[in-house]
């Protein structure tokens, strides 16, 4: 009889007590899609933006590192009382740089799409990658409105990522975006922002506003008319910023302590 290679040790006797309830303190993450916008935007921006509580997920580290490969200046850092910390030097409307390498945005479709209105905008060319699931995402509904602007982008059998996008003097644009989506949005704010004359973007309904927020605070003229959005082109100094976490975060923790007791603190920076 052949012997089992596999031996049963002896298990060790434990017991498991239900909690009467939390006590702490959280401090919850920067919420992403705010925080991808807002180092873009300080990359834009004239001087530099200081970020607190940015968001610290890998797709916004992404962002990040592919402002830094455009020229971009940042410095990260963290403390107890303000999270993940961001310094941005901006390097102003056309102060980006060639980049040397591809822009390797990972998972991050959000990285992918807002990079490509800005680097629509520029006078040099520049790749958008990332892993292979982003890859398998098709990029036809940024690239559109971006081309009609005045960019030439090609994809990968058609408009898959990698996307070579070479850059130009953009035309602005009356866009009425054929599916909602605040990534592509932003996308065409973000080339506005350069383009001569005003942009307009129209939505089926409405979407996240955080972009257009951003750009009122940095001193970019936005106007809103029910639905449709316009926007003149230009960026103001920088500023020093908080992120808020996530709605969603904010309620999971909330629902815990309903759940388990009172006593936590949830901390948000103002």
């Amino acid at each position: 009889m052949l012997e089992s290679p596999f031996r049963l040790e002896a298990m060790s006797e434990q017991k498991l007590h239900p909690i009467r309830g939390l006590v702490g303190t959280a401090r919850l993450p920067g919420d992403k899609s705010i925080s991808h916008r807002l180092a873009i935007l300080g990359a834009l921006a004239e001087g530099t933006t200081e970020l607190a509580n940015y968001s610290s997920g890998d797709d916004c580290r992404r962002t990040l590192e592919c402002l830094r490969h455009l020229g971009v200046e940042v410095e990260v850092s963290e403390s107890e009382d303000q999270g993940l910390r961001v310094r941005v030097q901006g390097r102003g409307l056309g102060g980006l740089r060639a980049p040397t390498v591809e822009l390797d945005a990972g998972n991050s479709g959000s990285t992918l799409r807002m990079l490509a209105g800005v680097l629509a905008a520029q006078r040099f060319e520049a790749v958008l990658t990332g892993d292979s699931s982003l890859q398998r995402r098709p990029m036809g509904r940024v690239a559109e409105p971006l081309r009609q602007m005045g960019a030439t982008i090609n994809g990968r059998e058609g408009d898959f990522p990698p996307l070579r996008i070479q850059g130009a003097a953009l035309r602005a644009i009356d866009y009425t975006l054929p599916v909602a989506s605040a990534q592509v949005k932003t996308a065409i704010l973000l080339a506005g922002l350069h383009a001569e004359g005003t942009t307009a973007v129209e939505e089926p309904t409405r979407t996240r506003d955080h972009t257009e927020i951003a750009l009122a605070e940095l001193g970019a003229t936005v106007e809103e008319v029910s639905i449709p959005l316009s926007m003149d082109a230009g960026v103001a100094s920088a500023v020093l910023l908080s992120v808020e976490p996530a709605l969603a975060q904010q309620d999971w923790i909330k629902d815990r302590i309903q759940d388990y007791g009172h006593d936590v603190r949830i901390l948000l920076l103002t």
